[in-house]
């Protein structure tokens, strides 16, 4: 392979004859001289070589240096990046662009080249310089903050140029006058005068202060200070109020009562104190024509009886610091993660979603709208993979939470359809079908009556088993609210109309039915089981009142101080319990510490319509129809003298109001810190 020689432009195969009187560039030369470099990692360089070559008397001359110079000035390079040329020398020629070679080039010379680690890339000519010893030494020394010159003593002895003492000089050296020396006679008669004035007793000198006392107490314990006496503590009364443009005899206009505001002042003679002035504005052309005021005297003896009868007392004033009164939050910074930004938006409805769900692993979610539709929806990718056409009105989707059954209850109008979604393990699908397959034996089972009229299971059918129905309830009335014990066979039904058969609870396994409550408690909003303990929580307008399934009795009524209850949710851990009202509060409830509200947050400015507890973060969400999704930070510690941590962290916006209604549901992911909230604008968003 031929080596080539560049310089100044031309390209030359070598190896040429060489003139010893050739002119000859000692800065390309001296830029890099390695003999182990090709011509592939030689970018814009050249290398002279020969043995028989002589060091001649010039070759350290520098005067050449100036025929590669580029002359561009100081301009950015990269108005060139387009040109063949990189800039142009003393005589105005271009100066052409080395060539440049790719990443195989580079990384042979990083491996032969001993001086690679020293070599830079001069931007306005494009060449590589290879840095002497010497500028090596010069970059280290000023990286490590040292002085570029190492002759350099930075602690030599100072020489004091000048002197720090001043010499006095006189301003002006003129000899004394022969008056300096002489005293002054009329100094003298002065003083001749004053001495005379004081022997006749005309001048006396300050008499100096007597240190006698003139009066004493007569009794030791006068000289104490005395408390009966009202001077010590004197309060001066307070002055009357300054007038102001409106008992000025010439006020301006705008102070002047018109018709409408004179009709008002004199409408309130039994309330004077409701009006704005205590008189009448009027306007005089001058002074004299000002009458003599006729309530002057009545005013003047009501201050007095003001000065007189009523108490002045001194009150200590407390300089209480606003910040002071504001509990002291750690920063959300320190209380990450929590969801921030909108990462997916699923749409599919037509009307607005009443409900959302999400499945035991997390990987599904099922969504129930007013468009008669229960969609079931992949997480990570937004894709419906399933859509169930009820017919009705969906108000309710809930999953089950047993691992080992694939079910989704669903309340419609005055129905409650198990569905199974066919998503997720083929087995759990399978295994599902066959257990809801065969009925249960009610040959020894007798229903009670009222039981019968109240809620009816109905037999098997083909045609809605192929329509993924699998088991179906009918009410007597519209169904609000379903909700599935822990375990998975035990699910509650919320039915507000219903009066003292307003909650029921059915069992799937037995396909059975009971009636937990004799009496009505009021208007049943909500239900609840309790994650650990075998309790039940329900929800009424005012209260929520706990009971214990075992012992079938009340265990406390907690008192929310609302007007009206829209959801509830419990604490993972079960010891606290937060609730969604209809007048813009979320009240958190300890159930350790009472009966009545631990806090209550006041930051939504509309109805909140769901409240949720995320299952492993210590999160906690409230959804209302401001369209505004509330995430807080709620710390629970398993030490019982320390109070819970609520703090809220973020506020996120994305759904629209649709005929008043904003978020209507809000649930968490069941593994991550993600947050799900579904709106009357029929779209599903989720904030991670």
């Amino acid at each position: 392979m031929k080596r080539t020689t560049k310089t100044r432009g031309i390209v030359a195969a070598e190896p040429p004859s060489i003139d010893p009187l050739e002119e000859f560039d000692p800065v390309s030369s001296s830029e890099e001289n390695s003999p182990h470099k090709n011509d592939d990692a030689n970018e814009g360089t050249f290398i002279i070589q020969d043995i028989n070559l002589q060091p001649r008397e010039y070759d350290e001359d520098s005067s050449d240096e100036e025929d590669i110079r580029n002359t561009i000035g100081n301009i950015p390079m990269n108005w060139y990046d387009e040109y063949p040329h990189i800039g142009y020398d003393l005589d105005g020629k271009k100066l052409m662009k080395p060539k440049q070679g790719d990443k195989l080039d580079d990384f042979l010379r990083r491996m032969e080249d001993p001086d690679f680690w020293k070599t830079v890339k001069d931007r306005q000519t494009g060449q590589n310089v290879v840095l002497s010893d010497k500028d090596v030494d010069l970059i280290g020394r000023i990286q490590s903050a040292n002085v570029p010159d190492p002759s350099f003593d930075e602690y030599a002895p100072w020489i004091d140029w000048f002197s720090s003492e001043v010499m006095d000089t006189p301003l002006r050296a003129m000899p004394p006058s022969k008056a300096s020396f002489l005293p002054s006679k009329i100094e003298k008669m002065k003083i001749s005068k004053i001495v005379h004035a004081i022997k006749m007793g005309w001048i006396k000198p300050p008499q100096k202060p007597s240190t006698e006392k003139k009066f004493y107490m007569l009794w030791d314990s006068d000289d104490k200070a005395d408390s009966i006496r009202r001077i010590h503590n004197h309060i001066p009364a307070p002055k009357t109020r300054l007038p102001g443009n409106a008992e000025s005899y010439n006020p301006p206009s705008e102070y002047l009562l018109d018709d409408e505001e004179l009709r008002d002042w004199e409408a309130k003679s039994d309330e004077p104190w409701k009006r704005r002035y205590n008189f009448i504005p009027q306007k005089f052309n001058s002074l004299r024509e000002v009458p003599a005021y006729q309530n002057y005297i009545k005013e003047r003896f009501e201050r007095c009886l003001d000065l007189y009868l009523c108490p002045r007392a001194k009150k200590m004033r407390l300089t209480i610091k606003a910040e002071e009164l504001v509990p002291q939050l750690p920063s959300p910074k320190d209380l990450q993660p929590f969801p921030t930004v909108l990462a997916v938006e699923y749409k599919g409805h037509t009307d607005m979603i009443r409900s959302i769900s999400m499945e035991l692993h997390g990987q599904f979610f099922a969504s129930g709208s007013d468009d008669g539709t229960v969609k079931i929806w992949e997480v990570a990718t937004g894709r419906c993979v399933k859509t169930f056409k009820l017919g009705e009105t969906v108000r309710w989707v809930e999953w089950c939470p047993n691992k080992s059954l694939s079910l989704v209850a669903v309340a419609v109008d005055s129905d409650v359809v198990i569905i199974n979604p066919g998503v997720g393990d083929k087995f759990i699908v399978e295994k599902t079908d066959t257990l809801l397959a065969e009925p249960p034996e009610l040959s020894n089972f007798i229903s009670n009556e009222r039981m019968v009229v109240a809620a009816q299971w109905e037999p098997f059918d083909q045609e809605k088993w192929d329509l993924g129905i699998r088991v179906m309830i009918r009410h007597f009335k519209p169904v609000r609210q379903v909700t599935w014990h822990g375990r998975g066979d035990y699910f509650s039904v919320v039915m507000p109309d219903g009066l003292n058969r307003s909650v029921i609870i059915h069992q799937l396994s037995t396909r059975r039915s009971q009636f937990p409550l004799n009496r009505s408690k009021g208007l049943i909003q909500c239900v609840l089981f309790h994650p650990i303990r075998p309790y039940f929580f329900i929800a009424t307008q005012l209260h929520v009142r706990i009971y214990d399934l075992v012992k079938q009795e009340m265990v406390k009524k907690l008192m929310t101080s609302s007007k009206w209850i829209s959801s509830l949710a419990i604490h993972p851990g079960g010891d606290n319990v937060i609730v969604g009202t209809y007048d813009k509060k979320v009240v958190w409830f300890d159930l350790d510490l009472s009966t009545k509200p631990y806090q209550t947050l006041r930051f939504h400015g509309n109805a909140v319509r769901s409240v949720a507890f995320h299952k492993r973060y210590p999160l906690f969400a409230s959804g209302s129809d401001d369209c505004s999704l509330i995430v807080s930070h709620g710390m629970v510690y398993n030490d019982l003298l320390q109070n819970p941590l609520l703090v809220p962290v973020k506020k996120l916006r994305g759904h629209e109001k649709f005929n008043d209604f904003g978020i209507l549901s809000v649930m968490w992911h069941n593994m991550q810190p993600w947050v799900f909230s579904s709106g009357a604008d029929s779209t599903i968003k989720l904030y991670t």
